[in-house]
């Protein structure tokens, strides 16, 4: 692999790495609230 093609690699990887961590400490700090579905 070309130096060019592991930067590029590593760059890819930090971006979905770390978009999965901040969405799960997005999600911890504030958890979704369950819908409530009333059928009245």
């Amino acid at each position: 692999m070309s130096t060019g093609a592991i930067v590029m690699m590593l760059i890819a990887v930090t971006i979905v790495w770390g978009g999965l961590i901040a969405a799960i400490i997005q999600l911890r700090r504030h958890p979704e609230q369950p819908e409530t579905d009333t059928f009245e």
